[in-house]
């Protein structure tokens, strides 16, 4: 075991360097030290370097250790900074340090409009603050919502736009265990947004755009345009949009949810596997260029050009962003002869993405792209000897499933983690779906190559038609299949680091006969279930109300251990995608599933009494006569809009909270908050940032 990991240290070194890298950038994120502390490292590593480098004795081969701490909080020093000067909140000249609300903003859409369900979208620079009669020079990302009219419709990249309406902060739904789409957000240099209806805004005469940007745009919307054109069906040209461009805004949703059930999601995503297509595609046409001696070194360039092309085309995500550096070091390793040792190029890439942009450490994406990659490099080919097949057919269509089942053994416990659930099939899925993506996507470039002749392109397209047709067909008939899906599983960063260490000893044990890694195996595995035992002991223990923040919509769990006794809408209960965003997160979390009754949970008309806590529902006009007055309620909540007053609760029940759920409109939260500030009461609370959780005795 010593030897190969020595071979891998010293081969490597970008291995080497991304662990401190990543190690400063979760200590400047998590625990943010001052600036000046990185500073101070960084010089201080750079002295030590200088001064124990600059001398040669056997101090140097003796004290070899400290040359390597050094290095390595130097690297980490450096991972601190990037973190620091990425995050736009300590930028001078960020809007927030000037923005008050009421100043006039203009800004410039960095992308085109994309259209939701009741607005447009898209994201704009802010570049001026209107201060009185001169303007302030500002930097920030604002995600604008534009209403759908005619005047949003002259929108476009580069549209310049002036408004003065004040900006709201982005926050989170605040349900339990939901997506923290505040941070997301904030990653991304976005922490405010605006809706601006027509008359919100004036359009600027002059654009600002850059001819790259400018190009790839145009591209895309021409690709998008011919897709449209010949591929008949939505949710058929929508899948095609997203696998050739990554252009995901017609996708339906539904299908989405297919693909990622049954474990083929990554088919969707443009990834490695599509810029390998591009990758064959542009060396076998450039190939002759190889064979003369005054373009053989114009065929790199080229092709490292048209893999930076089709990267940014797609939207520059980091596993395109990945796919893209390891392409670019192979090719350039070939044009020098020289082999790339891929464990070398993979840390060289993550290295560059993170010095790009350190938040991509938290990108789910990220992380399955590279656990992917690492896993089929160093289990492919002990899952690809297990069986041997002489017949060239029955080879290829093993090393397809030995690739897949290589994939699944590191990007596991990251799935579950993220998405907690494992699709059962994922074998027999990925068999047909990989090739036939592929397919489709060679398919897709030529039918843009002959746009221009639509007695081959129309044929074309209906051909990519029913091949994605089939394609779909055979995702959703493998949802529907029994057990498909094992879903509801919750993990936690401990497990996670149990399940990584437990593959790690596993892999030392069976690759290299190594018998103290299986008991390190046995002892990380004992450790895991130990976790998730006292995760499910807790779960046992628990009796907790939840009025969940779900705009428009009253929804409430009464918890009872493992079980969960719903009220609220029938119409949410239908609607899986709010099911999945708002609900379905805290109810793994907490490891429950549905209940027709609980223990302890009685009902009385809007009255509940729950263990020894009484809760009052009013989600309708409240029934003065069949309520004594100041009747006790621990508890009280009002849903749906409904016809009461707080001074009307405060006369018919004593209780200790009032809660005003999110199925209320904005216009009562806003009386209500009035109200209660007029009032002093400090015992109301609005569930419009963030879920409302009490223990129940």
């Amino acid at each position: 075991m010593h030897r190969p990991t020595l071979y891998l240290w010293k081969q490597a070194p970008f291995l080497r360097l991304i662990i401190p890298l990543i190690a400063g950038i979760l200590l400047q994120w998590y625990c943010a030290p001052a600036i000046l502390t990185a500073w101070i490292l960084l010089l201080i590593c750079i002295t030590g370097l200088l001064v124990f480098n600059g001398r040669i004795s056997f101090l140097q081969y003796k004290l070899a250790w400290v040359n390597g701490l050094l290095i390595n909080v130097l690297f980490a020093a450096l991972g601190m900074l990037i973190t620091w000067h990425r995050d736009v909140s300590h930028n001078r000249q960020w809007i927030n340090q000037y923005y008050s609300g009421s100043e006039s903003i203009t800004a410039t859409l960095q992308e085109p409009l994309s259209e939701k369900t009741n607005s447009f979208k898209a994201v704009a620079c802010a570049d001026q603050l209107l201060l009185g009669s001169h303007g302030q020079p500002v930097i920030g990302n604002i995600l604008l919502y534009f209403k759908k009219d005619s005047a949003a419709m002259r929108l476009g990249y580069g549209s310049r736009i002036l408004f003065s309406k004040p900006l709201q902060p982005i926050k989170n739904a605040g349900n339990p265990g939901s997506f923290n789409y505040e941070r997301y957000a904030a990653f991304q240099g976005i922490y405010q947004q605006a809706y601006l209806n027509e008359g919100d805004y004036v359009l600027l005469p002059e654009k600002q755009e850059t001819p790259l940007t400018r190009f790839l745009f145009a591209t895309r919307e021409k690709v998008l345009g011919i897709i449209t054109t010949y591929i008949p069906g939505k949710k058929e040209a929508g899948l095609a949009e997203a696998l050739l461009v990554g252009y995901k805004d017609d996708l339906d949703k539904t299908l989405v949810q297919s693909y990622s059930n049954t474990g083929v999601v990554h088919v969707i995503a443009i990834s490695g596997m599509h810029l390998g297509l591009i990758y064959w595609l542009l060396t076998l046409v450039l190939s002759p260029l190889k064979k003369r001696k005054y373009t053989k070194w114009l065929s790199p360039v080229l092709v490292i050009t048209g893999l930076w092309l089709f990267a940014l085309l797609t939207g520059g995500g980091p596993s395109i962003l990945r796919s893209a550096v390891m392409f670019t070091c192979i090719v350039i390793g070939q044009s020098i002869e020289r082999k790339t040792f891929i464990y070398n190029s993979l840390a060289a890439s993550a290295f560059v993405l993170l010095c790009i942009n350190p938040f991509w450490l938290w990108d789910a994406g990220f992380q399955l792209s590279y656990t992917a990659v690492l896993s089929i490099v160093v289990f492919m080919k002990p899952v690809y000897d297990w069986f041997y097949f002489s017949n060239k057919l029955l080879d290829g269509v093993w090393k397809l499933m030995a690739v897949t089942i290589a994939a699944q053994v590191l990007t596991t416990p990251v799935s579950l983690y993220h998405f907690h659930q494992f699709p059962v099939y994922f074998l027999i899925t990925n068999l047909l779906a990989v090739p036939l993506s592929g397919l489709v996507v060679l398919g897709e470039i030529a039918l843009c190559v002959v746009a221009a002749l639509p007695v081959i392109a129309k044929p074309l397209g209906l051909l990519l038609h029913w091949l994605i047709f089939a394609m779909n067909s055979f995702i959703e008939h493998m949802e529907n299949l029994p057990f498909s899906l094992w879903n509801g599983l919750q993990v936690n960063m401990l497990q996670i680091a149990f399940l990584y260490a437990l593959v790690t000893a596993l892999a030392c044990w069976l690759l290299q006969k190594n018998k103290k890694a299986l008991i390190v195996g046995l002892v990380c595995l004992l450790g895991f279930l130990t976790v998730r035992s006292y995760s499910f002991i807790r779960a046992g223990q628990q009796q907790q109300l939840i009025v969940y923040n779900v705009p428009k919509h009253q929804a409430l769990d009464f918890i009872n251990g493992r079980n969960y006794f719903f009220m609220g809408d029938k119409d949410l209960l239908e609607d899986d995608f709010l099911q999945n965003f708002h609900l379905k997160p805290s109810r793994v979390m907490h490891r429950m599933k549905a209940a027709d009754s609980i223990a302890g949970l009685v009902a009385a008309g809007p009255l509940f009494c729950f263990g020894h806590t009484t809760i009052a529902v009013i989600d309708q006009p409240l029934n003065y006569k069949t309520i004594p007055v100041q009747t006790t309620a621990d508890l009280v909540i009002v849903s749906k809009n409904a016809a009461v007053q707080i001074a009307q609760l405060q006369q018919t029940f004593h209780c200790r909270q009032i809660v005003l759920d999110a199925s209320n409109t904005a216009r009562k939260v806003n009386n209500w908050k009035a109200e209660a500030a007029k009032l002093g009461l400090s015992c109301f609370s609005v569930v419009d940032n963030g879920a409302f959780v009490m223990n129940v005795d």
